[in-house]
């Protein structure tokens, strides 16, 4: 009705996760969100529903349905195929800023970082992480973890390791197994950051890493590094 504010978006906690979408226009028609493929049928996407629209190669998106999805808080992303890289993204978290104060002054405090840093240790490891120890300690510990993990299944599946090393500016310095696990683990980070996004946080503000552009992106990843790309 005249008047009336415009409705609240859907909670994030109450939406769909993601869509995908490839080699269709993205469109506003008759006021709906839709996808129109190349013989013109149209799929209707409820877009004020959807945590984020993910558009892989050959996807165009009009000014309109960039419009409405900023309307109702829906990220929308600029990605590779099946999203294992992000290349662009609209307006993180749909213009919210509560998560985003929220994880710096968490990142802020001292205290709650390292309660952060302690509860990701326990999500990876699947154990408490040692008492009276600083963040700088723990990552050292981390990092011995890791390195045994590489080693260990290294050996289960009968791969020849010798150790994690790679040069981003030359690839064909790398082994075959380093270059497999790091084009396995961009993949992994072009999801996670894209999660991350999705979600209203700053990619940039981590707690166990620190001082990069995806701080965090790195952080979220390597709870999930050993047990999906790694094996």
């Amino acid at each position: 009705m005249k008047g009336l504010p415009p409705p609240k978006p859907i909670p994030l906690k109450d939406r769909s996760s993601l869509v995908f979408v490839e080699r269709a226009q993205l469109d506003v028609r008759d006021g709906a969100f839709v996808a129109v493929n190349a013989d013109g049928t149209r799929t209707h996407i409820p877009v004020g529903g959807l945590a984020g629209v993910m558009l892989e190669p050959g996807a165009r998106i009009s000014h309109a349905a960039v419009a409405l999805a900023a309307r109702t808080g829906t990220l929308v992303t600029w990605v590779g195929e099946a999203g294992v890289r992000l290349y662009s993204a609209g307006q993180p978290g749909g213009a919210r800023s509560d998560r985003l104060l929220w994880q710096a002054s968490i990142a802020l405090d001292p205290a709650a970082r390292l309660r952060v840093v302690r509860e990701m240790y326990r999500m990876r490891f699947g154990e408490d992480a040692p008492q009276r120890r600083s963040i700088d300690q723990l990552r050292g510990i981390e990092g011995v973890r890791v390195r045994e993990t590489y080693a260990l299944l290294a050996r289960q599946h009968g791969v020849d390791w010798k150790r994690r090393r790679y040069d981003p500016s030359d690839w064909e310095a790398g082994d075959v197994p380093n270059r497999c696990l790091s084009a396995a683990t961009a993949c992994l980070h072009g999801l996670t950051e894209a999660a991350v996004l999705a979600a209203g946080y700053a990619p940039a503000i981590g707690f166990l890493h620190t001082g990069k552009p995806l701080s965090f992106v790195y952080d979220i990843a390597d709870l999930y590094k050993l047990d999906t790309v790694v094996p």
